[in-house]
């Protein structure tokens, strides 16, 4: 008879929580949602789904299938690698991305309305938040 490695803990997201690698996915989700400007229930209307799902998709406590993702990935515009950055090898969060400052609505509504000033102004806009970030140092 063969040795067999003993089979790993099955995880219960009852008992174990939400899988970190879902809570990742579900983060990238709401963080391009919302660059992009649509509400839960415009992207659940884009994909045949209720805000509500979506909801749970970005919180993680659903998991999102491979198909659904190729759907989400099209509709939020960008490829499905986009839902795995900042994410190392051993599929752990490398930073927390509740701690990232990207993440935080007043940064993304910051930076939609940045981006719809005509390039022109772009750089002085930059150059002007540099100058008042540096006289709170």
């Amino acid at each position: 008879m063969l040795d067999r490695p003993p089979r790993r803990k099955r995880r219960s997201t009852v008992i174990d929580g939400p899988d970190p690698v879902d809570i990742h996915v579900g983060a990238r989700v709401r963080l391009r949602r919302t660059l992009v400007g649509l509400s839960q229930m415009e992207l659940g209307g884009a994909i045949g789904l209720t805000f509500q799902q979506v909801q749970k998709y970005e919180r993680g406590s659903n998991r999102i299938s491979a198909s659904m993702l190729h759907r989400i990935a099209g509709a939020l515009d960008v490829p499905v690698s986009f839902f795995f950055d900042a994410m190392t090898d051993g599929m752990k969060l490398s930073p927390p991305l509740c701690d990232d400052p990207l993440t935080r609505t007043d940064s993304v509504e910051l930076l939609r309305y940045y981006h719809r000033i005509p390039k022109a102004l772009r750089r002085q806009v930059l150059d002007l938040v540099k100058a008042m970030g540096r006289e709170g140092d």
